[in-house]
């Protein structure tokens, strides 16, 4: 089945596995979808990712992180929000790249440089699309 927003559906699963308190959540893989995921893994927000291929396609399987005794796990990510859509691209300046909940989140852009994080693509002095906050 095609999306008209892989991101977005890649988002949903993650907050649905992480309701669930799934260990591992699988979509169909990209470039994207794998960048995100390593700076998913880079920020400390997942355990794992790693590229399935099941003959046909690739798969995506990340592996979620949570903290806290069994009993009382929570997911150590909160909560993550898509910002730019199909329909309505959101553009930022170097100088105005969204700080996500006051610093305790990140914000992920599509850059010249590469897929980064608002952090880093302050450092490298690049704007980009925004595509999602995570925190």
């Amino acid at each position: 089945m095609t999306t008209s927003d892989p991101i977005a559906d890649m988002l949903a699963r993650v907050r649905n596995a992480l309701l669930v308190k799934h260990t591992t959540v699988s979509m169909p893989s990209s470039k994207m979808k794998v960048a995100i995921a390593k700076i998913l893994k880079d920020e400390g927000y997942v355990d794992n990712y790693r590229v399935v291929n099941d003959g046909k396609f690739d798969s995506l399987v990340i592996g979620l992180k949570y903290v806290g005794d069994a009993k009382l796990q929570r997911a150590v990510i909160t909560d993550l929000k898509r910002v730019s859509k199909p329909g309505r691209r959101i553009y930022t300046s170097v100088n105005e790249i969204p700080w996500v909940r006051s610093g305790m989140g990140i914000a992920v852009l599509s850059t010249p440089k590469g897929v980064l994080t608002g952090q880093q693509a302050r450092r490298l002095n690049v704007g980009g699309e925004v595509l999602c906050y995570v925190w």
